[in-house]
């Protein structure tokens, strides 16, 4: 006998663990024990179970000295393998259990779990037992033994592939045993057997999942709704083996590291960036039917908040939105979100406003009776352009829309004419594409407006097909203000390209030097003189001007 290496499955019922203890137990160098502390669990709770008296009678009730005894007493073999369900993890064991030896999650989804568990035990957010998975796992974390997650799901999509990462993220060799077992009872069982294991005692392998699954009875829908954000806390965890396509997708990475853990405005409330999220009846996702705007941070302050929120208002409006929040309320929402993330510099807002959710899928209105959805979406964002060495241009063949079919003074969030755009642009490899209107005048980019300069005259296009910008216009009146020449008129696209200087702008970049157009170099392909005197200027305007946030300090 001697000291052996402890492997601790948390899981809750009906979620494969038998299986994967059945698992384990093929392995030439491992021991397995079944749910060790259920007997301590039974009496300290007093739950009633059909075979209560059988687990009293055959087993060791207390908790700590089964941990100390049994979990961790000495073995024959190197490793041992305990079973354990998540709320037989009672107060008051001892510290060593979670602190010694190697733990691994396995989860299943309660849609799957739910249909059948009532088959044995009434169904409870207790029984389920993931939100006291969610518990272990952070125990672990704070430990600094952080442990791999596993699907249900995933094991029976690709038992190889996923035994083999669990045994890599253990540290233990994989064993090709594992696979595989003899159908029927096993000594390992517990004596609980003949009401849980029927299922399992039939199998001999990983079964892949069925098809399709089990109608969920609907009193059950409370359970699941209050245990899913659970499951997909540890979901988010899992080591990735496979998606729906069958080709997993590396992790992102993200431009802005700090934008992993953000807080997100959704509706009413503050949530994180992985949980913010609106319904699938909301009216963004039945038809692009929202409005936005977009906003920067600067030392302390948004940046011309109420020429914003007044384009929000217009353009809700014009879409015949009801029930909008009041100006108060969505700064309130905008305050509280860049508080709550502490952003006060270098910070974007895409703020959104959609019609809001409909009692059932479809296009009109009259489904819209919950009122409209506000999202507060802040990042940490420079501008997103070169604004110091310029871009490239080219001009897309997809046209601007026009006032006939949609007026483009809506800032409405059916974004596709400008996508098709910017496609062209990503398959350029430019910074952005220049769209035409219906008769091939320059209009403005598939995001920002544009300006050139010629012979010392700023001219830009009217905003007959283009969104009147809100930093287009502030750069109208600092151009006047800097003593020079405005106009504002048709502009053909030659114009362009035989500029002296051009320029874009939009809250998300600022105002950006252009240096090419369609392979047509501009001026001598150097940031102008009239470009750089209009962005110091803005520069010193967004130092000044900006509605102050609440609560904000520099200290």
């Amino acid at each position: 006998m001697e000291e052996v290496e402890v492997i601790h499955s948390w899981s809750a019922p009906r979620s494969l663990s038998t299986s994967l203890m059945y698992s384990f137990a093929q392995r030439d160098d491992t021991e397995v024990l079944d749910e060790p502390l259920y007997a301590n669990f039974l009496q300290v709770t007093g739950a009633e179970r059909p075979y209560r008296e059988d687990v009293l009678s055959t087993m060791d009730s207390d908790g700590d000295k089964v941990v100390r005894d049994v979990i961790f007493g000495p073995g024959e073999k190197k490793y041992r393998f305990c079973k354990h369900m998540t709320k037989q993890r009672l107060p008051g064991l001892a510290n060593d259990l979670m602190k010694r030896g190697k733990h691994f999650i396995l989860i299943r989804s309660p849609l799957d779990i739910l249909p059948s568990f009532e088959k044995v035990v009434p169904p409870s957010f207790l029984e389920l037992g993931l939100a006291g998975l969610v518990s272990i796992y952070s125990e672990l974390c704070e430990l600094g033994k952080a442990p791999p997650i596993i699907d249900a799901a995933d094991l029976q999509k690709d038992p190889e592939a996923v035994l083999r990462g669990l045994c890599k993220d253990l540290g233990i060799p994989f064993q090709e045993s594992m696979l595989k077992w003899e159908a029927g009872p096993k000594p390992v069982d517990g004596v609980w057997a003949p009401w849980w294991y029927k299922n399992v005692h039939k199998s001999t392998c990983f079964a892949p999942a069925r098809d399709y699954p089990l109608p969920l009875p609907s009193s059950l829908y409370d359970l699941l709704e209050q245990s899913l954000p659970f499951y997909n806390m540890l979901r988010r965890n899992t080591r990735q083996i496979s998606s729906l396509t069958g080709s997993p997708l590396p992790t992102p990475s993200l431009p802005v590291p700090a934008n992993e853990k953000i807080l997100v405005w959704v509706g009413e409330e503050i949530v994180p960036r992985d949980s913010a999220k609106v319904s699938v009846f909301d009216s963004v996702v039945q038809g692009g039917d929202a409005v936005w705007e977009g906003l920067r941070v600067y030392n302390g302050k948004v940046f011309k908040l109420d020429e914003h929120l007044d384009r929000l208002f217009d353009s809700a409006k014009a879409l015949a939105f009801t029930n909008v929040p009041t100006r108060r309320e969505i700064k309130g929402a905008i305050y509280k979100t860049l508080n709550s993330n502490g952003m006060f510099e270098n910070t974007h807002i895409r703020l959104t406003l959609t019609r809001g959710k409909k009692v059932t899928s479809g296009m009109s209105p009259a489904f819209n009776l919950y009122g409209c959805t506000l999202i507060v979406l802040a990042e940490w964002k420079p501008p997103v352009y070169d604004n110091t060495g310029g871009i490239t241009l080219i001009t897309a063949t997809t046209r601007r829309n026009s006032p006939n079919n949609l007026d483009s003074k809506i800032h409405h969030n059916n974004l596709l004419n400008n996508i098709l755009a910017k496609v062209e642009g990503n398959l350029a490899k430019a910074g952005d594409a220049i769209m035409l209107d219906k008769d091939g005048y320059v209009s403005e980019t598939n995001a920002t407006n544009i300006f050139l300069v010629k012979k010392g005259r700023v001219v830009t296009p009217h905003a007959d097909y283009c969104l009147p910008g809100i930093t287009r216009a502030t750069v109208m009146e600092l151009v006047v203000k800097e003593n020079l020449v405005l106009e504002e008129r048709r502009i053909s696209l030659s114009e362009f390209h035989t500029a002296d200087e051009v320029w874009t702008t939009g809250t998300m970049g600022e105002l950006t030097p252009v240096v090419m157009i369609d392979g047509r170099v501009i001026g001598d392909g150097e940031v102008g003189p009239v470009t750089r005197q209009v962005q110091a200027a803005y520069k010193n305007l967004t130092e000044e001007l900006g509605e102050p946030i609440p609560m904000y300090s520099k200290t």
